[in-house]
């Protein structure tokens, strides 16, 4: 089991950048694939990204693709998501999630475990 903790969450300006950190608990983060979901007010939780437990393969939503990059440092349990070229529709709470699969996964039914989540507000 591992426990996740969302942290650089904030309000930016529409075109500004931010960087999201997820830390996880335990010994066995290298073997969870990781994935960032986000949900906006009254909206269902969507995709956004997703890295395998190497970090050798990436995979990212059509509204992210281009702007956003996920990435991963085994050795400090953590995972990242930069955030480029900010949308306000990219406003949400951001959710960090370890699934036990193999292999990039995109759909919140795959994931076993996600953290509280960290608010981004894009301001127009």
């Amino acid at each position: 089991q591992v426990q996740l903790v969302e942290s650089g969450g904030g309000l930016v300006q529409a075109g500004g950048s931010l960087r999201l950190s997820c830390t996880a608990s335990g010994r066995t983060f290298s073997l969870y694939t990781m994935g960032w979901f986000r949900q906006a007010p009254g909206k269902e939780r969507e995709f956004g990204a997703a890295i395998t437990k190497s970090g050798d393969s990436t995979y990212y939503a059509d509204s992210v693709k281009g702007r956003f990059s996920i990435s991963r440092d085994n050795a400090k349990n953590t995972v990242y998501l930069q955030m480029n070229s900010l949308k306000p529709e990219d406003t949400g709470v951001y959710y960090c999630e370890a699934s036990r699969r193999f292999g990039v996964k995109t759909t919140q039914r795959e994931y076993d475990y996600w953290g509280q989540g960290t608010q981004v507000t894009v301001s127009s």
